[in-house]
């Protein structure tokens, strides 16, 4: 048993030891007790200037000068309102409502919400109410979401607890398989990790077909959801991933990078269309959800100033150096016959070891942990799939440690 009384996600204590003790964060780099570390996956994706980039620390500190949490029925702020247009401002077009959370999770919970509200409002006699998913996505962690993630090790123990949802093979039948559940007139949404599929182990889909899957969605009257909150803010290349492909979803879903990584903030925004299904005298027609901590003040004071950066600095010269920097180092290992499936979509690149048990409990990825640790570097696979997913402000050396210590595990 441990010492602490910690009980650290995502972590089997029994095998694992203590990890080290984060003391000071900056740039790319987390400082513990045991040494400096470079951030090679910006601390679960959220880190996207580097740590503690001071515009927006500046930020949080002006604002807690003024304003902690307030309660955000009946009453608003400054930093929620203004972030709303910044978000609005930045978004694919015709996404015109905003509406805050806290989490990844719950920004999927909420759209999931949104569009089963939607219909409810709309088909009062028959509305709809089957969700459509891409096999193999993640999309969080609650009893909403996990329903409708990719069903395995993650969520096996509370699979009594998870509805049904329509899966789509992702690949060649894609497209056929989504035209059939469509024309069946009760699927509510398609929900979506627009051409990369994190946690599932970084798997990787071509623009095209996301577009094709929004006019499918438009032939049929399907509602459809991006998940970005990992793909969003730069990640892929492009602020948003839709981006890419040209398309603007009914609902996107954002955190992570909202903030710049340093306080947590989602945010689930809308179409006018979605919103006035639900704008009424009937008061039962409300939108039902919250948390205690809705628009935290200070939270949103860090996410205007995340979104200022993105509305005044290049940042797309920033994505492309980092996109560069990883395609060179990728390409130095794509004809290694250790890896399999070298992939890359702008700031994000994967490769698989070749190695006995595949998959998310595969031993390589704990061991590939426990050595980059020991080099001064802080890897996190995903099983026998390992990724690079740096804050933009990494430099060309300290990807070099990265992908170095990559290549030197599996020889």
């Amino acid at each position: 048993m441990t010492d602490s009384p910690v009980w650290h996600p995502f972590t089997q204590h029994a095998t694992e030891p203590s990890p080290p003790r984060v003391t000071r964060t900056e740039g790319a780099t987390i400082h513990t007790d045991r040494g400096p570390l470079i951030d090679a996956i910006s601390s679960w994706w959220v880190i996207t200037h580097g740590h503690r980039h001071p515009p927006i620390m500046d930020a949080i500190r002006a604002t807690a000068e003024r304003l902690d949490q307030v309660i955000f029925a009946g009453l608003t702020h400054d930093p929620a309102e203004d972030l709303a247009w910044a978000l609005v401002d930045l978004a694919p077009a015709g996404l015109t409502r905003v509406f805050y959370s806290d989490s990844g999770s719950t920004s999927v919970e909420v759209a999931l919400k949104m569009a089963l509200g939607f219909w409810k409002h709309t088909a009062p006699g028959r509305p709809r109410h089957r969700i459509a998913v891409l096999e193999g996505s993640y999309h969080g962690d609650t009893i909403g979401t996990m329903s409708v993630g990719e069903r395995g090790v993650f969520n096996a123990a509370y699979d009594p607890l998870l509805f049904a949802v329509d899966r789509l093979p992702l690949g060649a039948d894609t497209l056929a398989a989504f035209e059939t559940v469509a024309a069946s007139g009760e699927l509510a949404a398609l929900i979506v990790e627009p051409l990369v599929l994190g946690a599932g182990g970084m798997v990787m889909y071509p623009p095209e077909l996301l577009a094709a899957l929004r006019a499918v969605c438009d032939r049929h009257c399907v509602l459809l959801i991006a998940d970005e909150v990992m793909t969003g803010w730069g990640r892929t290349g492009r602020l948003w991933a839709c981006d890419h492909a040209g398309i603007a979803p009914d609902i996107l879903c954002t955190s992570k990078g909202l903030t710049g990584g340093a306080i947590p903030l989602a945010a689930t925004l809308a179409t006018e269309a979605i919103f006035a299904a639900h704008w009424s005298e009937d008061r039962s027609r409300t939108f039902f959800h919250s948390s205690s901590y809705t628009a935290n003040p200070i939270a949103c004071a860090a996410g205007l100033a995340n979104a200022r950066i993105w509305q005044a600095e290049d940042m797309q010269a920033r994505l492309d150096r980092v996109a560069a920097m990883q395609a060179d180092r990728l390409a130095a290992l794509a004809g290694d016959r250790r890896f399999a499936d070298p992939r890359q979509t702008g700031t994000i690149a994967a490769l698989d070891l070749r190695t006995e048990g595949a998959g998310y409990l595969a031993a390589a990825g704990q061991q590939l942990r426990a050595r980059a640790l020991d080099r001064g570097v802080f890897l996190r696979p995903l099983g026998s799939t390992v990724y690079v997913l740096p804050p933009y402000c990494i430099s060309g050396d300290e990807l070099d440690r990265v992908w170095g210590v990559v290549a030197d595990f599996a020889g």
